[in-house]
């Protein structure tokens, strides 16, 4: 096993329980030493760090995966995908959902992994070189710990090219037909494609705020924009709404929402397929109004580089969202990208309400669920802001 050596004073992070080395902090970044292999970590005066994946292609350098020196063998997963097991089993119950997310990377120990379990079948993402390369010991560990119908890796997100990883999808076990599955969550069900979800198929991070919606949507005109499989809407909508408008660009997508009503047995909803900011400009140009107004957009930016770009597309979003809800009527809005705080996404809506002369009263707000855990000495693993105002004039 290689061994690496940072610079002097760039441990301090990681002794204060951070996982992650950037390329500027260590002494060299040996060209030798393949992307994902696993390598020893010292300070600069030889005390022993860890061990981890090294990447000298990417800016996050090194990922640590043990402080006494495991290494990433069957054992190793098998143990951090348990204890991971365990925390959610103490979370939910089966009569809750039978879905959830079973290892959120960094915040689990396993760094760069993301795996959900969806009733009998899982999904898997890797975000870094070296969990890339151990992905079929991942899938045999879950085989064997959980017999899954199916086993789908869905790396398609733009992260993996920051590790130089190719973008596919595919199926490890089972057959397309095992990737369909039903899960219930509070009362709701969805049926759920592996393989054309969003993500690894479902967006269970706001799976707490989904339910939240239900106290304010009781005969509430509803509106839901970046609806994806219906998940804000349906919930609206058993949670006593008159009605659910659901918006989405993708066809797809909005299939999908009609699925999950119809496997509901929900009505009084409907479907509408466009950019959300045409859409929601042309209601206003309508003078359509709602009691309720969901916004949950994909994330604006995924660096800090295009922060700024980022804050006034939030900014304009927002403003056009307030502009659709009644007074004395509720806004629902949520940021998924970690490089937007919760300061400057508050400042954002807080700056879209003054020039409109809206007076916003914040009457709930949260971030992603349980199940999707943050670590504490990794701000990194917060990403999700979800925040519910209650809307009146100035």
């Amino acid at each position: 096993m290689h061994s690496l050596y940072l610079k002097p004073k760039e441990h301090r992070r990681l002794f204060k329980g951070h996982l992650w080395s950037f390329s500027n902090e260590l002494q060299s970044l040996p060209k030798d030493i393949a992307a994902g292999e696993t390598v020893k970590l010292y300070t600069h005066d030889n005390k022993f760090v860890g061990t981890g994946f090294y990447n000298p292609h990417s800016l996050i350098a090194f990922r640590l995966l043990s402080r006494t020196g495991e290494v990433p063998e069957s054992a190793f997963f098998r143990e951090k995908i348990l204890k991971a097991l365990d925390l959610r089993a103490k979370i939910y119950s089966e009569t809750d959902t039978n879905a959830f997310r079973l290892v959120h990377g960094e915040s689990d120990g396993l760094p760069g992994l993301v795996i959900d379990r969806f009733n009998t079948a899982f999904s898997l993402q890797a975000f870094s070189a070296g969990m890339d390369r151990h992905l079929p010991l991942v899938c045999d560990v879950l085989a064997d710990l959980f017999q899954p119908s199916s086993i789908v890796v869905r790396n398609e997100s733009s992260l993996r090219e920051l590790e130089g990883l190719p973008l596919y999808k595919k199926i490890v076990h089972g057959t397309e037909a095992d990737a369909v599955q039903i899960i219930h969550d509070t009362g709701l069900h969805y049926t759920i494609n592996l393989l054309e979800g969003h993500k690894t198929g479902f967006f269970l991070d706001q799976r707490d705020n989904r339910r939240i919606v239900r106290k304010m949507a009781n005969k509430a005109e509803t509106l839901d924009v970046f609806t994806s499989d219906g998940g804000f809407g349906l919930n609206a909508l058993f949670g006593g709404a008159t009605s659910a408008t659901m918006v989405d660009i993708s066809r797809n997508a909005l299939r999908r929402a009609e699925e999950n009503a119809v496997l509901n047995k929900l009505s009084n909803y409907s479907l509408i397929e466009g950019d959300a900011f045409e859409v929601m400009n042309r209601m206003i140009e309508d003078k359509k109004s709602y009691d309720l107004v969901i916004l949950d957009p994909p994330s604006f930016t995924k660096n800090r580089k295009n922060l700024p770009s980022a804050l006034h597309a939030y900014k304009k979003l927002n403003k056009l969202g307030l502009q659709l809800v009644k007074n004395g009527g509720f806004l629902a809005t949520a940021s998924c990208s970690h490089h937007v705080s919760e300061g400057d996404f508050l400042e954002t809506i807080r700056q879209a309400s003054v020039s409109l002369k809206k007076q916003l009263r914040i009457v709930f707000r949260n971030s992603q669920a349980a199940d999707h855990p943050v670590l504490l000495s990794m701000p990194e693993t917060h990403y999700l802001k979800f925040i519910c105002f209650y809307v009146s004039e100035m």
